[in-house]
């Protein structure tokens, strides 16, 4: 059989690995003077990031870290989280994006899993780490992260203070070559049984990972999310998926950055005003939180892009978002996936429209990215029609998909299954390789031999004027197997009942979208909707509260 063809180089080629450190090279080329920002605390330039993370390396280095080293994070989202996003994993050691939300328990769980050797920690979760510091089993040394003027007195065994290290630091580190398959990250999912699971993340994955999402969000004059003049600010902690990835995006172009450090509703929105934000990403719950602000009353939101993940989209959140001029997009991806795989694609004819009749189009969850493959199967393994109605499961291929779970191969294989990553998500695909996720595989409510899509009620729950937000579970039922359970938060001053509710959705059995059965007879009233270490709906946990 002929083979492809492969030619000798040349004996001095530079056989070029890609490495977290070569994301560094352009930003500080195109903007030197470009400004990083700290919330209202602090701010310096693009050539200030490159000398503190040569200093943050030769400080590490200084405390024995080694490559093949994991240095573990807990801090809010701040520039110094920016520095250790390259330095750790450019000087050949591991960074674990500790989730400072899971319990004291699972903290150290992962910590002992993970094999943490140093620990950079803010003085806000000193108080976790000192509870269990007897049970941390592999860390030699902490150092403290501080906002004040002095650090917090601490019964750990610290090295010192960031800054104070920072500051006696060599400015110059020689960051080495090495294998691009290195792994240059890890961190822990979120799932609502067991043990959280370790995924791990290459050179090579983040970098490509990189690449794409810039095309991605950079390429189309119809969604201009990261350009050249955005200015972005994170609102998903950076301990989540490395903020999305993008703020390796967006260093590697140069642009503004603002990070906000803890989340207050009313200071995100400060800052989003006084920078002038155009581009941020989140999950719905703190876009909702946002939108419920004085303060966003008087901001011009006509050019803010936020792509809300991590739960869908929904139509009522996106309109009420569109007459205030948020422009929403739905991007979808997981912790195994690093996580993007794909994102709202709009045309110039979706932009000739109202912005508040582009709704259907933001919330689908969107075409795969450049180098994602994506297919929707059945039980068996075999892809359904792309005709927007047969269902089935997401399987993805992309060069940036975790390889496995850390020390669990059985649990890898399982996500491995047939070559595929299987990501637990129902969805139909439309001819035009459009995306519709219609639930979580454990989510789908089974009622009388029908499969009913929880986000589909949610979605359209969240249409009434009064709701704030919906999540709707399956509960058990003698006669039909399961049915609907809602649970709905209202807008402040705004009032409804459970007739109410039914009333609204009758409307959607008459257009034909809904069943009359879909209709929920059990609607609850709550203050707030559970929800995970994420900002994600916890269904797990309302089922469990509801038997």
């Amino acid at each position: 059989m002929a083979q492809p063809r492969i030619l000798a180089p040349a004996d001095n080629a530079h056989q070029y690995p890609l490495l977290i450190k070569q994301l560094l090279l352009s930003g500080p080329r195109y903007n030197p003077d470009q400004e990083i920002v700290y919330a209202n605390r602090s701010k310096y330039t693009y050539t200030d990031l490159v000398e503190r993370i040569h200093r943050l390396a030769n400080a590490l280095t200084d405390a024995g870290v080694k490559p093949g080293d994991t240095v573990a994070v807990m801090d809010w989202d701040t520039p110094r989280y920016l520095e250790c996003f390259f330095a750790i994993p450019m000087i050949g050691a591991v960074l674990h994006t500790i989730n400072v939300r899971l319990s004291p328990d699972q903290v150290v769980y992962t910590m002992n899993h993970a094999e943490d050797d140093v620990v950079l920690v803010h003085d806000d979760f000193l108080p976790i780490l000192e509870s269990v510091k007897d049970e941390i089993k592999t860390v030699k040394t902490y150092i403290q992260l501080t906002d004040e003027k002095a650090a917090k007195s601490t019964t750990l065994k610290v090295a010192g203070d960031y800054e104070a290290l920072l500051a006696k630091a060599g400015t110059e580190f020689d960051f080495p070559d090495f294998d691009e398959n290195s792994v240059a990250t890890t961190f822990y999912t979120t799932g609502t049984t067991g043990n959280p699971k370790g995924v791990f993340f290459s050179h090579r994955q983040l970098v490509l990972h990189t690449l794409a999402m810039t095309g991605s969000l950079s390429a189309y004059d119809e969604m201009p999310l990261l350009r050249s003049t955005s200015v972005y600010m994170p609102v998903t902690p950076m301990f989540h998926v490395h903020a999305w990835g993008v703020p390796y995006a967006a260093t590697m172009l140069g642009i503004k950055q603002i990070y906000p450090g803890r989340y207050e509703p009313e200071l995100l929105v400060d800052l989003l005003k006084e920078h002038k934000v155009t581009f941020s990403h989140c999950v719905p719950t703190i876009m909702q939180m946002m939108m419920g602000t004085e303060s966003i009353k008087t901001a011009d939101l006509s050019n803010w892009h936020v792509l809300i993940g991590g739960s869908a989209l929904t139509k009522g959140l996106c309109d009420a978002g569109a007459r205030l001029g948020i422009r929403m997009y739905t991007g979808y991806g997981m912790s195994e996936t690093c996580p993007l795989l794909s994102v709202t694609h709009l045309k110039p004819e979706d932009l000739e429209l109202p912005l508040e009749q582009q709704t259907n189009k933001r919330v689908k969850t969107g075409i795969a990215v450049p180098m994602v493959e994506l297919e929707i199967v059945a039980p068996d393994g075999q892809p359904v029609p792309h005709d927007g109605e047969a269902k089935g499961e997401v399987v993805a291929r992309a060069p940036w998909l975790t390889q496995s779970y850390f020390k669990q191969p059985d649990k890898g294989e399982e996500l491995w299954q047939g070559g595929w990553l299987h990501t637990g998500d129902v969805a139909s695909m439309e001819p035009d390789n459009t995306l519709t996720i219609k639930d979580r595989i454990k989510d789908v409510i089974k009622t009388g031999g029908e499969w009913l899509s929880s986000l589909d009620l949610e979605n359209l729950i969240s249409q009434h004027p009064a709701v704030a937000g919906a999540a709707v579970v399956g509960v058990p039922d003698e006669k039909w197997g399961e049915r609907p359970h809602a649970l709905v938060t209202l807008k402040p001053g705004e009032q409804a009942d459970v007739e109410d509710i039914q009333r609204h959705l009758e409307q959607f059995v008459a257009s034909g979208e809904i069943n009359k059965w879909a209709i929920p007879e059990h609607i609850d009233f709550v203050e707030d909707i559970p929800k995970t270490s994420v900002g994600k709906i916890n269904k797990k946990l309302i089922r469990d509260q509801l038997k």
